[in-house]
C-alpha cells in the first residue's frame, strides 16, 4: 500500500469532463477528478515543479472556465521551454495528465475526423513571458501562467542539506530530515498557497495562437 504524506489528501482536486471517457464508458457522464497524488504517481516524485505544474493548470482552468466544468482535450497547451530543457518534460507530463493535451505521440482520435483527438495539442518553444499557456479550442480564449517560487523559499536548513543529499553523502538521519523539509515546501504550496495569486500568476493571452 502506498503511504503518501498526509498533506496530499488536503491538496485541491481538479475535476473535468472527458467526452472520450463518456463515449467509451470509462466514466459516467465523462467526469474525472484528479488529485495531486495522481500527478505524483505519474512522475514518480513530489517536488515544487510537480506541485507548481499542478497548480498552474488548476488556476488556468479556473481562469478560462470560471464555475463551469472544464472539458478535457478541449484545450491546447503551450510550454515556453524546449521539450528537452530542464524540468519542461516533467511539467509537460502533468499538463497532459490533467488536460489531455498531448504532443505528436498522443491519441489520434476515432474515425476519419479524429474525434476525441489528443495529438498535437501540446506545443513546446512557445513565445510568451511565462512558463505555460492554455487556450480553449472552442472560443480561442487563452491564459498565460507563471510560477514565482520565491513566495515559498527553501528553508535554510534544506539549503545546507541539499548538496550532501545530492552527492549521496547524507547519513540516514540527514536524508530523512532532507526529505521532510523538501515535502514541507511542497505542502506549503499545495495547502497554504494554492489560491495565492502571487504564487501562480495569470494574465489573459490575447495573441494569436
Amino acid at each position: 500500500m502506498i503511504e503518501f504524506p498526509g498533506f496530499f489528501a488536503q491538496a485541491p482536486t481538479i475535476s473535468l469532463r472527458d467526452p472520450l471517457a463518456e463515449f467509451l464508458g470509462a466514466s459516467k457522464n465523462g467526469m474525472i477528478t484528479y488529485t495531486y497524488a495522481d500527478a505524483v504517481k505519474l512522475t514518480g516524485h513530489s517536488c515544487p515543479t510537480v506541485a507548481g505544474a499542478y497548480l498552474m493548470v488548476r488556476r488556468g482552468l479556473r481562469h478560462l472556465y470560471g464555475n463551469d466544468v472544464p472539458e478535457r482535450c478541449a484545450l491546447e497547451a503551450y510550454l515556453r521551454g524546449p521539450r528537452d530543457q530542464g524540468t519542461t518534460g516533467v511539467v509537460a507530463a502533468v499538463v497532459t495528465l490533467l488536460t489531455g493535451a498531448a504532443p505528436e505521440t498522443g491519441f489520434s482520435g476515432i474515425g476519419a475526423r479524429g474525434r476525441f483527438t489528443r495529438r498535437d495539442l501540446l506545443h513546446f518553444d512557445a513565445m510568451f513571458d511565462g512558463i505555460m499557456a492554455l487556450r480553449r479550442r472552442d472560443n480561442g480564449r487563452g491564459v498565460i501562467l507563471d510560477l514565482d517560487m520565491t513566495i515559498v523559499p527553501f528553508a535554510g536548513e534544506l539549503q545546507a542539506l541539499l548538496p550532501r543529499a545530492i552527492a549521496g553523502q547524507a547519513d540516514e538521519k540527514e536524508q530523512a530530515r532532507f526529505a521532510a523539509l523538501w515535502q514541507a515546501r511542497v505542502e506549503q504550496m499545495l495547502t497554504r498557497r494554492a489560491d495565492d495569486p502571487t504564487l501562480v500568476r495569470t494574465r489573459e493571452w490575447k495573441e494569436a495562437a
